[in-house]
Protein backbone atom coordinates (compact mmCIF):
# COMPACT_ATOMS: atom_id res chain seq x y z
CA UNK A 1 0.00 0.00 0.00
CA UNK A 2 1.39 3.41 -1.02
CA UNK A 3 2.78 5.49 2.35
CA UNK A 4 1.07 8.90 2.10
CA UNK A 5 -0.51 10.65 4.38
CA UNK A 6 -3.88 13.24 4.47
CA UNK A 7 -3.90 16.25 6.83
CA UNK A 8 -5.08 19.84 6.52
CA UNK A 9 -3.56 22.48 4.18
CA UNK A 10 -0.63 24.54 6.26
CA UNK A 11 0.39 28.36 5.04
CA UNK A 12 3.67 26.05 4.57
CA UNK A 13 2.16 24.05 1.94
CA UNK A 14 1.24 27.20 -0.62
CA UNK A 15 4.53 26.21 -2.54
CA UNK A 16 3.29 22.35 -3.21
CA UNK A 17 -0.43 23.43 -4.40
CA UNK A 18 1.24 26.33 -7.10
CA UNK A 19 3.75 22.98 -7.79
CA UNK A 20 0.48 21.11 -8.68
CA UNK A 21 -1.40 23.59 -10.41
CA UNK A 22 1.45 24.70 -12.59
CA UNK A 23 1.86 20.62 -13.42
CA UNK A 24 -2.00 20.20 -13.95
CA UNK A 25 -1.91 23.18 -16.65
CA UNK A 26 1.31 21.90 -18.28
CA UNK A 27 -0.51 18.13 -18.67
CA UNK A 28 -3.92 19.50 -19.69
CA UNK A 29 -5.72 22.61 -20.71
CA UNK A 30 -6.29 25.88 -18.24
CA UNK A 31 -7.91 24.77 -14.54
CA UNK A 32 -11.32 25.55 -14.36
CA UNK A 33 -10.65 27.76 -11.53
CA UNK A 34 -7.72 30.39 -11.25
CA UNK A 35 -4.92 29.85 -9.57
CA UNK A 36 -5.35 33.02 -7.22
CA UNK A 37 -8.76 31.14 -6.63
CA UNK A 38 -7.48 28.22 -5.84
CA UNK A 39 -5.11 29.87 -3.03
CA UNK A 40 -7.63 32.07 -1.88
CA UNK A 41 -9.58 28.98 -0.69
CA UNK A 42 -6.84 27.28 0.28
CA UNK A 43 -6.62 29.98 3.14
CA UNK A 44 -10.07 30.66 3.63
CA UNK A 45 -12.20 27.93 3.11
CA UNK A 46 -11.26 24.31 3.23
CA UNK A 47 -8.32 22.51 1.91
CA UNK A 48 -6.35 19.00 2.59
CA UNK A 49 -3.17 18.01 1.21
CA UNK A 50 -1.33 14.36 0.74
CA UNK A 51 2.10 14.09 2.00
CA UNK A 52 4.81 11.96 0.90
CA UNK A 53 8.14 12.00 3.22
CA UNK A 54 6.95 15.88 3.80
CA UNK A 55 6.60 16.68 0.86
CA UNK A 56 2.99 17.90 -1.14
CA UNK A 57 1.91 15.40 -3.87
CA UNK A 58 -1.42 16.30 -3.79
CA UNK A 59 -4.37 18.65 -3.25
CA UNK A 60 -7.62 18.79 -2.61
CA UNK A 61 -9.22 22.52 -2.31
CA UNK A 62 -13.36 23.10 -1.86
CA UNK A 63 -15.65 25.88 -0.82
CA UNK A 64 -19.50 26.19 0.18
CA UNK A 65 -22.11 27.94 -1.59
CA UNK A 66 -25.12 28.24 0.42
CA UNK A 67 -26.38 24.51 0.98
CA UNK A 68 -23.79 23.21 -1.72
CA UNK A 69 -20.46 22.68 -1.74
CA UNK A 70 -17.49 22.76 -4.53
CA UNK A 71 -14.16 21.35 -5.46
CA UNK A 72 -12.57 24.41 -6.57
CA UNK A 73 -9.07 22.23 -7.68
CA UNK A 74 -7.95 18.36 -7.09
CA UNK A 75 -5.01 17.67 -8.42
CA UNK A 76 -2.44 14.24 -7.75
CA UNK A 77 1.42 14.52 -8.72
CA UNK A 78 1.86 12.43 -11.64
CA UNK A 79 3.96 9.72 -10.11
CA UNK A 80 1.28 8.82 -7.68
CA UNK A 81 -1.37 9.04 -9.87
CA UNK A 82 -3.75 5.63 -9.69
CA UNK A 83 -2.64 4.91 -6.10
CA UNK A 84 -5.84 6.02 -4.34
CA UNK A 85 -4.40 9.87 -3.22
CA UNK A 86 -7.16 11.30 -4.75
CA UNK A 87 -9.78 9.51 -3.40
CA UNK A 88 -8.19 9.67 0.04
CA UNK A 89 -8.06 13.75 -0.53
CA UNK A 90 -11.72 13.48 -1.50
CA UNK A 91 -12.95 11.54 1.39
CA UNK A 92 -10.60 13.89 3.82
CA UNK A 93 -12.37 16.95 1.90
CA UNK A 94 -15.61 15.82 2.98
CA UNK A 95 -14.94 15.11 6.15
CA UNK A 96 -13.71 18.58 6.91
CA UNK A 97 -17.15 20.08 5.12
CA UNK A 98 -19.48 17.63 6.80
CA UNK A 99 -19.94 20.48 9.87
CA UNK A 100 -21.06 22.70 7.01
CA UNK A 101 -24.45 20.36 6.46
CA UNK A 102 -23.97 20.52 2.65
CA UNK A 103 -27.23 18.58 0.63
CA UNK A 104 -24.61 18.57 -2.93
CA UNK A 105 -20.62 18.59 -2.98
CA UNK A 106 -20.01 18.87 -6.97
CA UNK A 107 -17.10 19.38 -9.00
CA UNK A 108 -16.25 20.69 -12.58
CA UNK A 109 -13.35 19.73 -14.68
CA UNK A 110 -11.74 20.88 -17.61
CA UNK A 111 -12.71 18.91 -20.75
CA UNK A 112 -9.25 17.49 -21.44
CA UNK A 113 -9.34 16.12 -17.56
CA UNK A 114 -8.98 12.52 -18.13
CA UNK A 115 -8.36 11.19 -14.59
CA UNK A 116 -11.91 11.17 -13.08
CA UNK A 117 -11.25 7.72 -11.06
CA UNK A 118 -10.90 9.41 -7.69
CA UNK A 119 -14.16 11.27 -8.06
CA UNK A 120 -16.17 8.15 -8.76
CA UNK A 121 -14.46 6.00 -6.64
CA UNK A 122 -15.88 8.53 -3.85
CA UNK A 123 -19.20 8.68 -4.76
CA UNK A 124 -19.84 11.19 -7.51
CA UNK A 125 -22.21 10.92 -10.93
CA UNK A 126 -20.51 11.67 -14.06
CA UNK A 127 -23.26 13.96 -15.55
CA UNK A 128 -23.93 13.44 -19.66
CA UNK A 129 -22.07 15.88 -21.80
CA UNK A 130 -20.50 17.44 -19.01
CA UNK A 131 -17.47 17.05 -17.02
CA UNK A 132 -19.54 17.63 -13.88
CA UNK A 133 -19.52 15.62 -10.94
CA UNK A 134 -21.90 16.08 -7.85
CA UNK A 135 -22.34 13.97 -5.01
CA UNK A 136 -25.49 14.13 -2.45
CA UNK A 137 -24.25 14.24 0.92
CA UNK A 138 -26.72 11.73 2.80
CA UNK A 139 -27.07 13.60 5.82
CA UNK A 140 -28.99 17.16 5.45
CA UNK A 141 -28.48 20.34 7.10
CA UNK A 142 -31.96 20.11 9.16
CA UNK A 143 -30.89 16.50 10.62
CA UNK A 144 -27.48 17.33 12.10
CA UNK A 145 -28.99 18.73 15.40
CA UNK A 146 -30.87 15.82 15.70
CA UNK A 147 -28.28 13.41 14.83
CA UNK A 148 -26.23 15.17 17.47
CA UNK A 149 -28.56 14.41 20.33
CA UNK A 150 -28.09 10.66 19.41
CA UNK A 151 -24.24 10.76 19.75
CA UNK A 152 -25.15 9.11 15.69
CA UNK A 153 -22.27 9.77 12.84
CA UNK A 154 -21.45 9.22 9.19
CA UNK A 155 -19.35 6.56 8.71
CA UNK A 156 -16.38 6.78 5.89
CA UNK A 157 -17.23 5.12 3.23
CA UNK A 158 -15.17 1.61 2.32
CA UNK A 159 -16.37 -0.24 5.77
CA UNK A 160 -17.76 -3.08 3.85
CA UNK A 161 -14.72 -3.29 1.18
CA UNK A 162 -12.33 -3.30 4.63
CA UNK A 163 -14.18 -6.36 5.81
CA UNK A 164 -11.83 -9.30 5.53
CA UNK A 165 -13.25 -12.34 4.26
CA UNK A 166 -16.14 -13.56 6.11
CA UNK A 167 -17.33 -13.61 2.39
CA UNK A 168 -20.40 -15.81 2.82
CA UNK A 169 -21.70 -13.43 5.24
CA UNK A 170 -20.79 -10.21 3.07
CA UNK A 171 -22.76 -11.90 0.32
CA UNK A 172 -25.76 -13.01 2.57
CA UNK A 173 -25.84 -9.18 4.07
CA UNK A 174 -25.68 -7.60 0.75
CA UNK A 175 -28.84 -9.68 -1.19
CA UNK A 176 -30.58 -9.70 1.86
CA UNK A 177 -30.73 -6.63 3.52
CA UNK A 178 -27.91 -3.94 1.28
CA UNK A 179 -29.50 -4.23 -2.08
CA UNK A 180 -33.33 -3.94 -1.38
CA UNK A 181 -32.64 -1.26 0.89
CA UNK A 182 -30.42 0.57 -1.65
CA UNK A 183 -33.12 -0.01 -4.83
CA UNK A 184 -36.57 0.13 -2.85
CA UNK A 185 -38.54 1.24 -5.80
CA UNK A 186 -36.79 -2.03 -7.76
CA UNK A 187 -37.68 -4.30 -4.98
CA UNK A 188 -41.11 -3.00 -4.43
CA UNK A 189 -41.96 -4.15 -8.34
CA UNK A 190 -40.28 -7.41 -7.54
CA UNK A 191 -42.72 -7.44 -4.60
CA UNK A 192 -39.89 -7.52 -1.89
CA UNK A 193 -40.45 -5.60 0.86
CA UNK A 194 -37.42 -3.71 2.06
CA UNK A 195 -36.30 -5.11 5.65
CA UNK A 196 -36.90 -3.21 8.92
CA UNK A 197 -35.08 -5.13 11.55
CA UNK A 198 -32.29 -8.01 11.77
CA UNK A 199 -31.33 -9.89 14.32
CA UNK A 200 -27.68 -10.67 14.36
CA UNK A 201 -26.32 -13.62 16.33
CA UNK A 202 -23.19 -15.29 16.98
CA UNK A 203 -19.84 -15.88 19.40
CA UNK A 204 -18.20 -13.22 21.03
CA UNK A 205 -15.48 -10.97 18.61
CA UNK A 206 -17.21 -12.35 14.92
CA UNK A 207 -17.17 -9.19 13.82
CA UNK A 208 -21.45 -8.56 14.62
CA UNK A 209 -20.85 -4.63 15.31
CA UNK A 210 -18.22 -4.28 12.35
CA UNK A 211 -21.13 -5.75 10.13
CA UNK A 212 -24.10 -3.24 11.71
CA UNK A 213 -21.03 0.03 10.94
CA UNK A 214 -20.56 -1.78 7.56
CA UNK A 215 -23.92 -1.76 6.28
CA UNK A 216 -24.57 1.63 7.43
CA UNK A 217 -21.36 2.81 5.28
CA UNK A 218 -22.55 0.34 2.28
CA UNK A 219 -25.58 2.57 2.26
CA UNK A 220 -24.32 6.10 3.44
CA UNK A 221 -26.89 6.03 6.35
CA UNK A 222 -26.42 7.56 9.52
CA UNK A 223 -25.54 4.88 12.03
CA UNK A 224 -26.89 5.52 15.91
CA UNK A 225 -25.82 3.33 18.26
CA UNK A 226 -27.96 3.03 21.05
CA UNK A 227 -26.01 1.83 24.37
CA UNK A 228 -28.98 0.43 26.74
CA UNK A 229 -26.53 1.02 30.00
CA UNK A 230 -26.15 4.86 29.06
CA UNK A 231 -29.95 5.28 28.69
CA UNK A 232 -30.63 3.41 32.25
CA UNK A 233 -29.59 6.56 33.81
CA UNK A 234 -31.67 8.58 32.58
CA UNK A 235 -34.20 10.52 34.95
CA UNK A 236 -37.38 8.85 32.79
CA UNK A 237 -35.74 5.37 33.53
CA UNK A 238 -34.71 2.76 31.15
CA UNK A 239 -38.16 2.33 28.99
CA UNK A 240 -38.76 6.28 29.23
CA UNK A 241 -35.39 7.06 27.60
CA UNK A 242 -35.39 4.18 25.12
CA UNK A 243 -38.94 5.90 23.83
CA UNK A 244 -37.79 8.95 23.14
CA UNK A 245 -34.56 7.93 21.91
CA UNK A 246 -36.27 6.17 19.11
CA UNK A 247 -38.91 9.42 18.71
CA UNK A 248 -35.82 11.29 17.85
CA UNK A 249 -34.51 8.89 15.09
CA UNK A 250 -37.81 9.45 13.73
CA UNK A 251 -36.61 13.00 12.41
CA UNK A 252 -33.42 11.08 10.37
CA UNK A 253 -34.27 10.48 7.11
CA UNK A 254 -32.32 7.87 6.77
CA UNK A 255 -31.11 5.46 9.76
CA UNK A 256 -29.35 2.36 11.00
CA UNK A 257 -30.14 1.88 14.39
CA UNK A 258 -27.58 -0.32 16.27
CA UNK A 259 -27.97 -2.32 19.78
CA UNK A 260 -25.42 -4.35 21.04
CA UNK A 261 -25.71 -7.24 23.51
CA UNK A 262 -29.34 -6.86 23.30
CA UNK A 263 -30.00 -9.43 25.45
CA UNK A 264 -29.29 -6.83 28.11
CA UNK A 265 -33.10 -5.70 27.52
CA UNK A 266 -34.59 -8.17 25.74
CA UNK A 267 -34.30 -11.31 28.02
CA UNK A 268 -36.96 -14.18 28.77
CA UNK A 269 -39.35 -12.97 31.18
CA UNK A 270 -40.85 -14.67 34.13
CA UNK A 271 -40.93 -14.66 37.18
CA UNK A 272 -43.60 -12.99 40.22
CA UNK A 273 -43.52 -10.13 40.87
CA UNK A 274 -42.23 -9.07 37.41
CA UNK A 275 -38.66 -7.79 37.36
CA UNK A 276 -38.24 -4.14 36.16
CA UNK A 277 -36.30 -5.35 33.02
CA UNK A 278 -39.80 -7.08 32.03
CA UNK A 279 -40.96 -3.26 31.63
CA UNK A 280 -37.55 -2.71 29.50
CA UNK A 281 -38.56 -5.22 27.20
CA UNK A 282 -42.20 -4.62 26.56
CA UNK A 283 -41.64 -1.17 25.90
CA UNK A 284 -39.02 -2.36 23.05
CA UNK A 285 -41.54 -4.45 21.76
CA UNK A 286 -43.70 -1.40 21.38
CA UNK A 287 -40.75 0.31 19.67
CA UNK A 288 -40.01 -2.60 17.15
CA UNK A 289 -43.78 -2.50 14.99
CA UNK A 290 -43.56 1.81 14.81
CA UNK A 291 -39.95 1.74 13.89
CA UNK A 292 -40.74 -0.74 10.92
CA UNK A 293 -43.39 1.54 9.69
CA UNK A 294 -41.37 4.23 8.97
CA UNK A 295 -39.61 3.57 5.32
CA UNK A 296 -35.43 4.43 5.01
CA UNK A 297 -34.54 3.12 8.11
CA UNK A 298 -33.00 -0.58 9.60
CA UNK A 299 -32.84 -1.54 13.18
CA UNK A 300 -29.87 -4.01 13.61
CA UNK A 301 -29.61 -6.23 17.10
CA UNK A 302 -26.61 -7.98 17.99
CA UNK A 303 -26.02 -11.33 20.51
CA UNK A 304 -24.18 -13.22 21.79
CA UNK A 305 -26.16 -15.18 23.46
CA UNK A 306 -29.81 -15.81 21.36
CA UNK A 307 -30.96 -18.48 23.48
CA UNK A 308 -31.80 -15.77 26.09
CA UNK A 309 -33.53 -13.61 24.20
CA UNK A 310 -37.51 -13.54 24.94
CA UNK A 311 -39.18 -15.93 22.80
CA UNK A 312 -41.91 -12.96 21.71
CA UNK A 313 -38.88 -10.75 20.72
CA UNK A 314 -37.80 -12.87 17.55
CA UNK A 315 -41.23 -13.79 15.85
CA UNK A 316 -42.20 -13.07 12.67
CA UNK A 317 -43.38 -9.43 11.98
CA UNK A 318 -40.39 -8.40 14.44
CA UNK A 319 -37.19 -9.19 12.96
CA UNK A 320 -37.24 -10.39 9.07
CA UNK A 321 -33.71 -12.08 9.60
CA UNK A 322 -32.22 -13.85 12.64
CA UNK A 323 -28.45 -14.52 10.40
CA UNK A 324 -25.81 -16.00 12.28
CA UNK A 325 -21.94 -14.32 12.20
CA UNK A 326 -19.87 -17.38 13.07
CA UNK A 327 -16.12 -18.04 13.55
CA UNK A 328 -14.11 -17.47 10.14
CA UNK A 329 -13.21 -20.19 7.62
CA UNK A 330 -9.62 -20.82 5.89
CA UNK A 331 -10.79 -18.78 3.07
CA UNK A 332 -11.57 -16.30 5.59
CA UNK A 333 -8.70 -16.43 7.87
CA UNK A 334 -6.55 -16.38 5.32
CA UNK A 335 -8.22 -12.85 4.13
CA UNK A 336 -8.10 -11.48 7.23
CA UNK A 337 -4.37 -12.37 7.85
CA UNK A 338 -3.59 -10.71 4.56
CA UNK A 339 -5.00 -7.53 5.74
CA UNK A 340 -2.88 -7.33 8.83
CA UNK A 341 0.59 -8.65 7.38
CA UNK A 342 2.43 -5.58 6.89
CA UNK A 343 3.78 -5.52 2.76
CA UNK A 344 7.39 -5.28 4.32
CA UNK A 345 7.06 -9.24 5.62
CA UNK A 346 4.29 -10.05 3.39
CA UNK A 347 7.27 -11.89 1.55
CA UNK A 348 8.68 -14.17 4.53
CA UNK A 349 5.55 -15.22 5.84
CA UNK A 350 4.03 -18.58 5.87
CA UNK A 351 0.71 -17.91 5.37
CA UNK A 352 -1.32 -21.05 4.82
CA UNK A 353 1.06 -21.72 8.34
CA UNK A 354 -0.96 -18.81 10.09
CA UNK A 355 -4.34 -19.56 9.05
CA UNK A 356 -3.89 -23.65 9.79
CA UNK A 357 -2.58 -22.33 13.32
CA UNK A 358 -6.03 -20.37 14.01
CA UNK A 359 -8.37 -23.10 13.26
CA UNK A 360 -11.37 -21.71 15.93
CA UNK A 361 -9.91 -17.94 15.98
CA UNK A 362 -12.30 -14.90 15.66
CA UNK A 363 -11.29 -12.13 13.58
CA UNK A 364 -10.55 -10.04 16.94
CA UNK A 365 -8.29 -12.87 17.22
CA UNK A 366 -6.71 -12.69 14.79
CA UNK A 367 -6.20 -9.28 14.53
CA UNK A 368 -4.97 -9.15 18.39
CA UNK A 369 -2.33 -11.95 17.56
CA UNK A 370 -1.26 -9.56 14.08
CA UNK A 371 -0.90 -6.87 16.41
CA UNK A 372 1.04 -8.54 18.99
CA UNK A 373 3.68 -10.24 16.43
CA UNK A 374 4.58 -6.80 15.21
CA UNK A 375 5.16 -5.25 18.19
CA UNK A 376 7.29 -8.37 19.03
CA UNK A 377 9.18 -7.80 15.52
CA UNK A 378 9.15 -3.83 16.33
CA UNK A 379 10.96 -4.39 19.87
CA UNK A 380 13.41 -6.79 18.82
CA UNK A 381 14.41 -4.41 15.70
CA UNK A 382 15.15 -1.17 18.15
CA UNK A 383 16.53 -2.75 21.42
CA UNK A 384 19.76 -4.38 21.72
CA UNK A 385 21.10 -6.62 18.84
CA UNK A 386 18.39 -5.19 16.66
CA UNK A 387 19.00 -3.54 13.02
CA UNK A 388 16.64 -0.74 13.21
CA UNK A 389 18.22 0.39 9.98
CA UNK A 390 17.60 -2.59 8.12
CA UNK A 391 14.23 -3.51 9.06
CA UNK A 392 12.82 -6.98 7.32
CA UNK A 393 8.80 -6.86 9.50
CA UNK A 394 7.77 -9.60 11.25
CA UNK A 395 8.27 -13.21 10.26
CA UNK A 396 6.38 -16.42 10.22
CA UNK A 397 8.37 -17.58 13.85
CA UNK A 398 6.60 -13.88 15.51
CA UNK A 399 3.25 -14.67 13.98
CA UNK A 400 3.28 -18.47 15.60
CA UNK A 401 5.02 -17.18 18.86
CA UNK A 402 1.84 -14.59 19.09
CA UNK A 403 -0.54 -17.03 18.08
CA UNK A 404 0.67 -19.49 20.68
CA UNK A 405 0.13 -16.49 23.03
CA UNK A 406 -3.32 -15.63 22.39
CA UNK A 407 -6.28 -17.89 24.01
CA UNK A 408 -9.30 -18.17 21.72
CA UNK A 409 -12.21 -16.00 22.47
CA UNK A 410 -14.99 -18.87 21.75
CA UNK A 411 -14.97 -22.15 23.24
CA UNK A 412 -15.20 -25.50 21.56
CA UNK A 413 -18.84 -25.83 23.21
CA UNK A 414 -19.81 -22.17 22.51
CA UNK A 415 -18.98 -23.01 19.15
CA UNK A 416 -20.77 -26.36 19.14
CA UNK A 417 -23.75 -24.23 20.42
CA UNK A 418 -23.53 -21.68 17.81
CA UNK A 419 -24.15 -24.52 15.16
CA UNK A 420 -27.08 -25.77 16.83
CA UNK A 421 -28.58 -22.26 17.33
CA UNK A 422 -28.42 -22.05 13.52
CA UNK A 423 -30.19 -25.28 12.89
CA UNK A 424 -33.42 -23.71 15.30
CA UNK A 425 -32.84 -20.26 15.46
CA UNK A 426 -31.15 -18.59 12.34
CA UNK A 427 -34.07 -17.38 9.80
CA UNK A 428 -32.30 -16.51 6.77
Amino acid sequence: MANFRIRDFHADDTDGVLRLWEEMRDLQSEPVYALSEVLASCQEDHAVVATHNDVVIGAAVGRAAHAQGWIVFLSTAAAWQGQGVGAAMLAGLERSMAPLGLSKLSALLPDTAMRVDAFVDQGFEVKKNLRYFERHIPVQRKELGALSELGGRILPRGLWESIGGMQKEKELLERRLVMPLAHPELAESYGVVPPRAVMLFGPPGTGKTTFARAIASRLEWSFIEVFPSRLANDPKGLAGALRETFLKIAELEHAVVFIDEVEEIASQRSGEPPSPLQGVTNELLKIIPAFRDQPDRLLVCATNFVRALDSAFLRHGRFDYVIPIGLPDAAARRSIWERYIPPIASGAVDLEALVDSTKGFSPADIEFAARKASQNALEHALYPGGSPDAPSGPVTKDYLEAIAGTRATVSEEDASQFLQDIDSIARL
